[in-house]
């Protein structure tokens, strides 16, 4: 199963790069690529897509579910489920605490999008999703997050909660030895997800989008949404 989730992932992730790819090379003059190439993943989907004036993100188009029901452990020790986050908004990241470079980065990065709300910020919960469960344990999570922002959650659970969680976002995630290397690395896909209060993914942030962007993308859609 987890070969087939892997997969499937892979090529999910290989069609977008290619839609990336053709939307850059065919967008109109002066239109920005996160615009068209929603316009193209809309035409895939047979869907209308809007893409937040404030760029930095990619709106799922209607009839197009990420997110959903996972039942993982806190950094705490408490298990807990979607249920646990239903009337509040998240910044979701799927990574790992060994991970050496863009994990701590994004990680970082939404520390930095909640300041750049202001009070807005407290209603969103940042929370970090391990792809690597094997070593991060709730102690190691607890101690990273920790590092990051105050609020920030780690969530961690079993191999097997840990693939249907990653399942249910469309996260590709797979283990890799270098040769030159001890310690083995975690090859993963690497967006940050805004869920909305009903535990269903409204944005898709790519690495490495402005802090200032995405701060403003999240409040437009708090607001368009009411809350």
């Amino acid at each position: 199963m987890l070969k087939v989730i892997r997969y499937a992932s892979l090529a999910l992730l290989l069609a977008l790069g290619v839609l990336w790819g053709h939307a850059w090379f065919t967008r109109a003059p002066g239109q920005g690529v996160g615009e068209a190439f929603a316009q193209r993943l809309a035409a895939v989907f047979g869907q209308s897509m809007p893409v937040p004036t404030a760029g930095g993100g990619v709106q799922l188009p209607s009839g197009v579910s990420l997110g959903g029901a996972f039942s993982l452990v806190r950094q705490d020790g408490q298990a807990v489920t979607e249920r646990d986050y239903a009337g509040r908004w998240s910044l979701i990241y799927f990574g790992y605490t060994y991970c050496p470079d863009v994990c701590p980065t994004e990680l970082g990065r939404i520390a930095d999008v909640l300041d750049a709300m202001g009070p807005a910020g407290e209603r969103v919960t940042p929370i970090m999703i391990t792809i690597d469960p094997a070593r991060d344990t709730v102690a190691v999570m607890a101690d990273y997050v920790s590092r990051f922002h105050p609020r920030m959650q780690g969530l961690t659970g079993t191999p097997e909660q840990v693939a249907e969680a990653a399942r249910r976002f469309r996260v590709f995630y797979q283990r890799v030895q270098p040769r030159d290397m001890a310690d083995y690395l975690m090859d993963h896909s690497s967006f940050i997800y805004l869920v909305g209060p009903d535990g269903r993914v409204r944005t898709l942030f790519r690495p490495e989008t402005g802090v200032e962007e995405m701060a403003r993308s999240v409040a437009a859609q708090m607001r368009s949404a009411g809350g």
